[in-house]
Parts: structure tokens; sequence; C-alpha cells
């Protein structure tokens, strides 16, 4: 298993649920400096044309209270390369339930160029944000 001196990754972290903690430990556990990009509410507006349930100066606080965690960025946008240019890391942590989409697929390629590795962790199974939200939306 290689290690890593800075590793990258990101969510939006609402309704921070056991599988969020799961990969944001496991992806420690493979490097020295562990940043985490955490979405803001317009970016998620954005990509999942959905308000956030948590507003992002709670979900960001919540992520920077965690021991695994070593620092924490706003993800005002997709883009990882940009992110890449800014922070430098050498290796990009993401859930394995990711794995071989195409956009993954683009990132592996484009980060390939200069030289981080996309690493690819397991996804904890029945349980998502998305579940969470549906839930609360259906009891309103």
């Amino acid at each position: 298993m290689k290690y890593y001196k800075t590793g990258y990754t990101t969510g939006a972290f609402d309704l921070f649920h056991i599988g969020h903690l799961n990969i944001l430990q496991r992806a420690k556990e493979r490097c020295e400096h562990l940043i985490v990009g955490v979405s803001t509410d317009e970016l998620i507006r954005e990509y999942k044309h959905h308000t956030p349930i948590i507003p992002f100066e709670e979900r960001i606080e919540i992520v920077r209270a965690l021991r695994c965690v070593d620092e924490v960025v706003p993800q005002e946008t997709m883009d990882k390369l940009a992110a890449w240019q800014k922070l430098r890391f050498d290796a990009m942590f993401h859930g394995d339930d990711w794995k071989n989409s195409d956009l993954y697929n683009r990132y592996i390629e484009q980060f390939r160029q200069v030289g981080v590795d996309v690493v690819f962790l397991p996804h904890t199974a029945g349980i998502s944000s998305a579940q969470l939200s549906d839930i609360l939306r259906k009891l309103k």
C-alpha cells in the first residue's frame, strides 16, 4: 500500500454519517496530511440541484473537528485539477462507487499527467446522504 505526503478528498458532507467518517479515516491512513474540500451550498445547488439540509458553515466545522482531517478548504468548483494547482496534493481519494465512471476515468488521465494518483477507497454500503435527505424531505 502506497503512502502519500499530501492527500485530498472532497464531499458535500450533508447529513454527515458513518460512510463519510470511514472514507476520511481510510484516506488519512494513506497520507501524512489530509486536505478535505467541503462543497459550498452554491456548488451543491449547481450539481445536485437542491439546497443542502445542513448549511456550508456548519458542514465545514463538522469536518474540521475530525481528528483524521488536517486541513479543510471550501470546494467551490468540481474542477479537481484547479484544486491541485492550488493545493499540490499527490493523491486524490474517493469512494470506489465512482471507480470506472466516465468522470473519474477523466480525472485519472488528467492527474496521471501531473503525477497524482487517484486512489479509490471502499464505499460504505447501505448508507448515503441522498437516502437520508430523501427521508427528511418526505417527512416535511
